[in-house]
């Protein structure tokens, strides 16, 4: 089931945000994000020439568009944080399947295409409950700015993931998606890190002194997201939006137990309990759709034998 390629990637982001969260001590946030953008279109252009696939594109709009609205997530994601509580700004970016869900909902009710998958729906809705037990996120009225980022955030994500699953749909792979990606993501990282050392000191510097560890760091930040974003971009690809969105829970399960194994996190008897309610959402939600998917072959099959 290709859906659980979302599951892997979920593993591997958590890694990349542990790599994040170290590297944010000394680096900025356009180094971070220039730096996994070029690493990943480094890579991906250097595999691509090994094996002898063509990055050229009959999709550049597509392409264009996907990375304006992923890009702007992130970068309103990272903006949220510095004003909100960790734990906030992680829950309401994280209402990413939940747009998606509404998105699907509003879309088929409009054209009267196909009937709602509400038990994907609920399973989401509890994913999402899961993570506010979790986190257990707080917001103060000072706050509202940031809250309101956030939220744009996780609606951006959610539009960049339907595009992703769009341009997997028109015939694009996975490495060519990723690499427009990394490259959108090394030209905001040049251009906000340009524009932010000039209005420091007058004038243009894209990196600090960084040590090896800066370096290795950096690094690691781009070989986890390049290889995340692979994943996902196949799950959401290949797999059922609705299942593939649910799972991307699983990446708050992954991060909590970074932090437990890493910094000591302890968690409350209400995170132990939203990391099963997140779990077992996100096990129901694919027995549902391969039991729904079974179904529905069945049923064709019959109609032709009758035919």
């Amino acid at each position: 089931m290709q859906s659980l390629w979302m599951l892997f990637a979920s593993f591997i982001f958590a890694i990349m945000g542990v790599c994040v969260k170290l590297a944010s001590a000394t680096s900025t946030t356009s180094e971070i994000v220039m730096s996994r953008g070029a690493v990943g279109m480094l890579l991906i252009f250097g595999l691509t020439r090994l094996q002898g696939h063509s990055l050229k594109t009959a999709l550049p709009w597509h392409h264009a568009w996907r990375g304006f609205v992923g890009v702007t997530a992130l970068w309103l994601w990272f903006f949220s944080i510095a004003r909100l509580p960790l734990a906030t700004a992680m829950t309401l970016n994280y209402m990413a399947p939940i747009w998606i869900a509404s998105i699907v909902f509003t879309l088929g009710w409009w054209h009267r295409q196909r009937s709602f998958e509400w038990g994907l729906a609920l399973a989401i809705l509890s994913s999402f409950g899961g993570v506010a037990l979790l986190l257990r996120p707080s917001i103060h009225a000072e706050q509202w700015l940031g809250g309101l980022l956030a939220l744009i955030s996780g609606f951006l994500s959610a539009l960049a993931y339907m595009q992703v699953k769009k341009l997997g749909q028109m015939g694009e792979p996975e490495y060519r998606v990723v690499f427009y990606f990394s490259v959108s993501g090394l030209i905001a990282g040049l251009l906000t890190g340009l524009t932010d050392s000039y209005l420091r000191s007058g004038q243009f510097h894209l990196l600090h002194a960084l040590t090896a560890r800066d370096l290795l760091l950096l690094l690691a930040i781009g070989l986890t997201a390049t290889v995340a974003q692979i994943a996902m971009t196949r799950a959401y690809r290949l797999g059922a939006m609705l299942v593939t969105a649910n799972l991307q829970y699983t990446g708050i399960v992954f991060s909590s137990i970074w932090g437990i194994l890493i910094w000591g996190d302890h968690l409350e008897a209400s995170g132990w309990l939203g990391i099963a309610i997140i779990l077992g959402s996100g096990v129901a939600a694919t027995f549902y759709h391969v039991r729904s998917s079974s179904s529905n072959n069945n049923s064709s099959a019959k109609r032709n034998l009758e035919k």
